[in-house]
């Protein structure tokens, strides 16, 4: 969701974020959100979480809480206690891990500056190399799923740098770590936040022992970031579980060897839980009139109508001719002043992989110079 997990968490969002299966998300209509003006710089403006449930705060033992882990992860995949016991008792708290997610947000860059780290002309020629290279594979699974080859590509380029950063920590040894040692700042303001993280994490390394029962996997050499995330996709367990598809028919889903894999369970992933619409647009570039004010989603669902775009003064540079085509606005702070988008359902699936907005433009653009297209300013 992304490109590793630790940097979605720090400055990004979540790379392939858990969440419960969902049916693929029709067209979304407008609903009466309600939608913020001007204040936060854009790149600054985080898509907001809804309300979550209450979360104990109260300080639990490690020990008791291991021993909760076991109990609870035995019951609820059907595990012998014994076999998970046996498994953490090769885990290890793994200091550097708490350091890095401990370490302070940097500063949250405009897009000028953070379009650099994800596109440049070598990552473009490497994306176009690996297009040509699987260029079948990824044909089979456009052709299944709507979802271009090169959207994919650029995925995994923006991820892994097309296979090829993928991750070196044990994952069993990271999500153990911030299962059970999440790091804690001492702000009152930010406990309920690392509870929820621990917490997270905690149910990640559950579910790492239901997918390692699943796809018989070694769960014990499994390797990845240093927050969990797998293979060329940085797939979490959950999602994973939830889905990852057998693209080569072999019978496994394999994200760690398998290209036909990893490429349908994108494919998959955008489709299932963005709501991918086949032959969509993804972004287009918009103008605003003079004096209008600069709209602030609280999501990057595409809830207004192109009209109702119009009347708030936006209106988009190239046709658009979805009939009954719904946006979102995005502004980003470019070079040479602001820069303003539409952004549509496709680019909303995009977000889904990974919560920002700059993340599923860098995807965007990356993907559209990988099909050859010229790059706008940045």
């Amino acid at each position: 969701m992304i490109r590793r997990v630790l940097v979605c968490c720090l400055t990004l969002g979540m790379v392939a974020c858990a969440t419960q299966p969902q049916a693929p998300a029709p067209a979304p209509h407008p609903t009466g959100k309600p939608i913020g003006t001007g204040g936060t710089p854009a790149e600054a403006a985080p898509e907001r979480k809804p309300d979550l449930p209450p979360v104990d705060l109260t300080p639990v033992p490690f020990e008791t809480a291991r021993a909760n882990f076991v109990r609870d992860t035995a019951a609820r995949y059907r595990l012998d206690p014994a076999y998970i016991e046996s498994v953490l008792a090769q885990a290890q708290i793994r200091e550097p891990i708490i350091a890095a997610m401990a370490r302070p947000a940097e500063r949250v860059k405009p897009w000028n500056e953070y379009r650099p780290m994800f596109i440049s002309q070598a990552r473009i020629d490497g994306g176009r190399r690996f297009l040509a290279t699987h260029r079948d594979a990824l044909q089979r699974v456009q052709e299944r799923s709507g979802v271009p080859a090169e959207v994919i590509v650029a995925i995994i380029g923006v991820e892994t740098s097309y296979g090829a950063n993928t991750g070196s920590h044990r994952v069993l040894d990271a999500l153990y770590t911030l299962a059970f040692k999440y790091p804690r700042s001492g702000d009152p303001e930010k406990l309920e936040r690392e509870v929820r993280r621990e917490l997270f994490f905690r149910d990640e390394l559950a579910k790492l022992f239901e997918l390692a029962a699943q796809e018989k996997l070694d769960i014990t050499a499994l390797k990845g970031s240093y927050a969990g995330a797998m293979g060329m996709g940085q797939f979490m367990p959950s999602s994973y579980l939830d889905y990852a598809v057998d693209g080569d028919g072999d019978g496994r889903r394999d994200l760690f060897n398998s290209h036909d894999d990893v490429f349908a369970s994108i494919a998959n992933y955008f489709v299932k839980k963005g709501g991918w619409v086949r032959g969509g647009t993804v972004a287009v570039p918009a103008t605003l009139d003079a004096g209008r004010e600069e709209l602030n989603p609280v999501d990057w669902t595409p809830t207004l109508g192109i009209d109702a775009l119009a009347a708030r003064g936006y209106h988009a540079v190239v046709p658009v001719r979805a009939a009954g085509a719904t946006a979102t606005p995005i502004t980003l702070e470019g070079s040479d002043g602001k820069q303003y988008w539409l952004g549509f359902q496709n680019y909303y699936a995009i977000t889904r992989y990974n919560l920002s907005k700059m993340y599923a433009m860098a995807v965007f653009q990356l993907s559209q110079a990988i099909a050859g297209q010229e790059l706008p300013p940045a």
